[in-house]
């Protein structure tokens, strides 16, 4: 219905967005993560009405997104240099805006002050670094070991050094890198897209304008905005002529966060025309060396790699941990000792299917090496031990370049559309009153949609009289 009555163009798509954002923004200042110092009831009144403005904000926000899609698929699609300034437009409220949707910030920081103190983060939490910053991190978060590569804990570990450990200029810091992120990506989707005979617009719309980017990777400015970049100037340099830079790039992407590892695969797969066993030699020579110039100029070791079994929040929702807890309460229910294997047994099975269907995509369906490590890290992010909303970026980003067919896109806006509201933007669990006030923002938002609807309907309405 908004695309036959709004009259949908860029320039309106743009303020519509910008107002989405805005609204984020001005609604984070009260309900988001905020220091602790600064944290306010959900049911204070300052709260209540932050939270009421977040989500009337991020309903906007993926209108905006939704009815730009139709304008970028339409008669006369904006041109990427265009969407790439409607980007920078809906970023720019959420730059100095609090983090949102998660307290991942804060541990990013005390790990990078821990490396800055020379404390092994691969074997303590930030509770052995103490003090202000260390209070910050959510409280399953204290006493867990870092999962994250070398790559970024140097980084971490020089904002820290940078800003002195002070918290505020340190979220500015880790935004900016996010950012860097963010950029990377919105420069490797229209080559990407352009190598597989895809639209570069259509693959800046559904990867980089994605709510999901703006939400979680510029508003909570996690790491996983650094990981895709690198992996994605990596596949675009491997893709040319640049196959050591582009194995290099990639290796890096997978010391910040392990997933990306598999882009190792989609570069061997692409170079196979000189040689599968050349390829293959050659990629894991350069990894290797990358890894281990980058392990030996950090100083951090190789702890990482065990650290990759870091426990993960008793509040995840994957579905083989909710099998496990399921599987664990019928059990003791029934007084059976098998009880505490449950959770391990069924994220053990998660990982095997994980094996299984990567297997699947790249031996049998073989939709060529962008799309099939999209689809790849899909599951990885579905299948595994733990999922976040931001989890789907993995997937999306590369399945955005390469998918041709609208359906394929569809899926891709209907999943965005449920995964930017799925989280509170403080990142705290939901209460039955939060969840009411997150409703009431979100219906708001209709309401109000629905209204300028009605406005832009009634002249035709008349005319037709």
């Amino acid at each position: 219905m908004l695309a036959i009555a709004f009259p949908v163009d860029l320039r309106r798509c743009q303020a519509l967005g910008l107002a989405g954002t805005a609204f984020l923004a001005l609604g984070g200042e009260t309900a988001g993560a905020l220091p602790t110092r600064a944290l306010l009831s959900p049911a204070s009144g300052r709260g209540a009405l932050g939270l009421v403005c977040v989500y009337f904000g991020v309903v906007l926000l993926i209108a905006a997104w939704a009815l730009l899609g139709q304008v970028v698929r339409g008669p006369e699609p904006p041109t990427p240099r265009a969407l790439l300034v409607v980007l920078l437009v809906w970023a720019a409220p959420l730059l100095l805006a609090p983090p949102l949707f998660s307290r991942d910030v804060y541990s990013y920081l005390a790990q990078g002050a821990m490396v800055d103190a020379h404390m092994d983060v691969y074997a303590h939490g930030p509770a052995r670094l103490g003090g202000p910053l260390a209070d910050e991190v959510a409280p399953v978060w204290r006493h867990t070991a870092t999962p994250y590569g070398p790559v970024f804990l140097a980084v971490a570990s020089a904002l820290s050094a940078l800003t002195e450990g002070r918290i505020p200029e340190g979220l500015i810091g880790m935004r900016m890198v996010a950012l860097l992120g963010v950029a990377l990506m919105a420069v490797a989707l229209p080559r990407l897209a352009r190598h597989h005979g895809g639209d570069p617009a259509v693959a800046l719309w559904l990867g980089a304008l994605n709510p999901l980017v703006l939400l979680h990777l510029v508003a909570g400015a996690h790491n996983d905005a650094i990981m895709l970049g690198l992996l994605g100037v990596g596949l675009v340099a491997a893709r040319g002529r640049r196959h050591a830079l582009g194995v290099v790039l990639v290796t890096l992407a997978a010391l910040v966060k392990a997933p990306a590892a598999l882009g190792l695969l989609a570069v061997v797969v692409m170079r196979s025309r000189t040689g599968w066993v050349r390829t293959t030699v050659t990629t894991l020579a350069v990894a290797a060396g990358t890894t281990a110039g980058v392990t030996a100029l950090t100083g951090t070791g190789y702890g990482w790699i065990a650290a990759l079994r870091t426990p993960v929040s008793p509040h995840n929702w994957s579905p083989t941990t909710l099998l496990g807890r399921a599987t664990t309460n019928l059990l003791r229910g029934l007084g059976s000792d098998l009880a505490p294997f449950a959770l391990p047994a069924w994220r053990a099975a998660g990982l095997v299917v994980t094996l299984a269907v990567v297997l699947f995509i790249w031996l049998r369906l073989r939709p060529g090496p962008v799309h099939a490590l999209g689809l790849s890290l899909a599951a990885v992010a579905v299948l595994g031990p733990a999922i976040r909303p931001w989890y789907a970026l993995w997937g999306l980003f590369l399945i955005a370049a390469a998918a041709r067919n609208t359906s394929a896109q569809h899926r891709l806006v209907a999943a965005t559309g449920v995964l930017a509201l799925a989280v509170l933007p403080s990142g705290n669990p939901a209460d039955t009153e939060q969840l009411a006030l997150a409703v009431c923002g979100g219906v708001l938002a209709v309401v109000v949609l629905w209204q300028a609807h009605q406005a832009a309907l009634a002249p035709a309405l008349e005319r037709t009289a």
